[in-house]
């Protein structure tokens, strides 16, 4: 079983008290997104979690306790962007906060372990191509030792998504302009030597050198675990999604990074009724198990070939 943590919120930045209690106690509760009230007992034992995947744009509260992940296999998906607060009002600097932590947590688990994402791409008249192609190489100049990949992807407008980015008068994406930003980024990556991959895209971009990526990835988890995985690709993802099976134990609308851009929060005022719920040392990211709630163990095992891989 792998673990994402998560796609539906930032974890290690506002939840890392929780999560580190739920690896204490070797379980974590998980509530289905479609009816609140059916939750799923989630064991965490090292028996049976093959790896843990974080998704961040922010992972310094984790930092000083990741000896207490030591029986575990993990690593980092780490965004990092070059929009202002007009798209990530919540982040802190860039220049003097996030670059110096991406590096600062590469130095401490390696740099295979942490992926940077640049992502979603999106374009307007300030955040143009020209834009992107100097700052992202600025952020690859600064990152290429301490991270081998970088992920891509283009902005996906969803209901929620299109209602947030309404203010920020997106330029339309046509395969065109894709595939024009897709090569020049691919040349600057490979410039400094990393690779590029796509997250979830339809369209087809190897002849850049840009291959279909997965985010969880079973090839990097058997390099970091030093054991074969039979598992399976994530049918509950989209069809481009090249992912392979997880269980996500995070919340919709409970990430206070409010990035325009996000999918999964739906109402800001949502979200802080829900941060005002959060309590670490509950089971539950958010709020308490009430006497309407159904919890069920939900049947996990681990999918590691039990023989280590030597070579």
């Amino acid at each position: 079983m792998i673990i994402s943590a998560s796609r539906r919120t930032d974890i290690p930045t506002y939840y890392s008290d929780w999560f580190y209690n739920r690896i204490k106690e070797q379980y974590v509760l998980v509530k289905n997104p479609m009816n609140t009230h059916q939750i799923s007992r989630i064991n965490l034992s090292p028996d049976v979690v093959d790896c843990i995947v974080f998704w961040t744009k922010n992972p310094s509260p984790m930092i000083n306790r990741l000896d207490e992940l030591k029986d575990y296999s993990y690593y980092f998906q780490f965004t990092l962007n070059s929009y202002g607060k007009d798209v990530e009002p919540n982040l802190p600097s860039k220049n003097d906060v996030l670059i110096p932590i991406f590096q600062r947590l590469a130095d401490k688990i390696g740099r295979e372990r942490v992926i940077w994402r640049y992502d979603p791409i999106l374009l307007n008249d300030y955040y143009s191509i020209d834009y992107h192609l100097e700052y992202f190489d600025k952020l690859a100049r600064r990152l290429k030792d301490y991270t081998r990949k970088c992920i891509i992807s283009f902005i996906d407008l969803y209901k929620n998504t299109n209602r947030n980015v309404n203010k920020l008068n997106l330029t339309k994406f046509t395969d065109l302009n894709k595939r024009l930003i897709a090569q020049e980024l691919s040349k600057i990556s490979s410039s400094y030597g990393l690779i590029m991959e796509s997250c979830a895209e339809d369209i087809a971009l190897e002849e850049f050198n840009i291959n279909h990526g997965k985010c969880i990835d079973d090839k990097l988890i058997e390099e970091i675990s030093g054991y074969s995985l039979d598992i399976d690709k994530d049918k509950n993802q989209r069809l481009e999604c090249g992912c392979v099976a997880s269980i996500d134990v995070g919340v919709y609308n409970t990430c206070y990074n409010g990035c325009k851009y996000c999918y999964a929060n739906f109402n800001t005022n949502t979200v802080k009724a829900n941060l005002q719920q959060h309590d670490s040392k509950s089971p539950l990211l958010c709020g308490q198990v009430t006497d309407n709630d159904i919890v069920k163990d939900r049947v996990v095992k681990s999918c590691r070939i039990r023989q280590m891989n030597l070579f």
